[in-house]
């Protein structure tokens, strides 16, 4: 079965769905997200999932915190972030432009400084700025299958190494010095690094995708100089305009994506404004690339406590997400 014939298999015929974009992202219509949707609804908000890659859904104000876990917890175990504290008893990410890790403005794929990264990602408004402040999504399947023939056996084969250490700071301003001090402190208080495959394989529909984003830090076997000029054409390929899909966002939206298969960019442009916005984060498994071979750990802070460096790299993870 192809790829292609995987994605025609998947039923959705118990959504009311519309398509946002032509490559990437859907709107479904007249449901109410909840822990208590029965398991074919369940099933086909997945299957959903997998096709368009994105879903929004509007008017979800019924949604609080407990609430939205507990939805989250029907598409999986929901694992917290490694290094950023979650409000008091729960297993959430906050995004709070006011305290200076809001800003998400820099296109990546979650947490994928960790080899089994997550799956799922469900983001809700808690807070919505007047104006601005809309999120893009990328299509990194897409992205792969316009690549040239040549260009995919060659990418096929190559590794990078991502880390949340990032050059988070190369293109902030001194007014947002505050930001700055928030990634430094809370974001890297421990480092985490993994080497994935490029090109990896998705594990429910058997698409290839491209997996990039401002996490990586190198090519393996390529210099910083060399690693950024593949990165430049691989990442310039996934963010094209035609390949994405960009949400204005209203009070109590909730945005569901695939990690697996997409990027993503908030667009930072509401000024002072608030913006709070919380994210229930689904447990992944390690990329597998084309030729089979998985995702690794090269990093991690017990790593660096106990002295023991790269050695337990195949140790299991257990990790939060970004």
């Amino acid at each position: 079965m192809t790829a292609s014939g995987n994605i025609a298999r998947l039923n959705t015929d118990l959504l009311d769905i519309r398509p946002v974009a032509g490559n990437i992202g859907a709107e479904v219509r007249n449901i109410s997200l909840s822990a208590e949707l029965d398991d074919n609804h369940i099933q086909q908000i997945e299957n959903a999932l997998v096709k368009y890659k994105v879903l929004f859904f509007r008017k979800q104000s019924h949604l609080t915190d407990e609430a939205h876990q507990a939805f989250g917890a029907r598409l999986g175990k929901i694992v917290a972030h490694p290094t950023v504290p979650a409000p008091a008893g729960t297993k959430l990410f906050e995004l709070d432009a006011s305290k200076g890790g809001g800003r998400a403005d820099s296109w990546h794929t979650d947490v994928t400084f960790v080899d089994a990264f997550p799956k799922i990602s469900i983001l809700r408004g808690v807070t919505i700025p007047e104006y601005g402040g809309d999120t893009v999504w990328a299509n990194t399947v897409l992205a792969y299958e316009q690549l040239p023939e040549s260009l995919k056996q060659f990418v096929g084969s190559l590794r990078a190494v991502h880390s949340n250490n990032y050059d988070y700071g190369a293109e902030r301003i001194v007014t947002e010095e505050h930001r700055l001090n928030h990634h430094q402190k809370v974001f890297v208080s421990s480092v985490w690094e993994a080497e994935h495959p490029v090109v990896h394989v998705h594990p429910v529909t058997g698409e290839r995708a491209l997996l990039l984003g401002h996490f990586v830090k190198k090519i393996v076997g390529f210099s910083s100089r060399e690693s950024a000029q593949l990165f430049e054409l691989l990442q310039n390929r996934i963010i094209r305009l035609e390949n994405t899909v960009r949400w204005n966002w209203q009070q109590d939206d909730v945005v569901i994506w695939d990690n697996r298969s997409t990027q993503h960019y908030a667009v930072n442009d509401y000024g002072d404004q608030p913006r709070l916005v919380r994210r229930v984060t689904i447990e992944g498994e390690q990329a597998v690339g084309i030729d089979g071979s998985r995702s690794r750990t090269v990093a991690r802070p017990q790593d660096a406590a106990n002295g023991s460096g790269s050695e337990n790299q195949d140790r299991e993870v257990n990790y939060a997400a970004s």
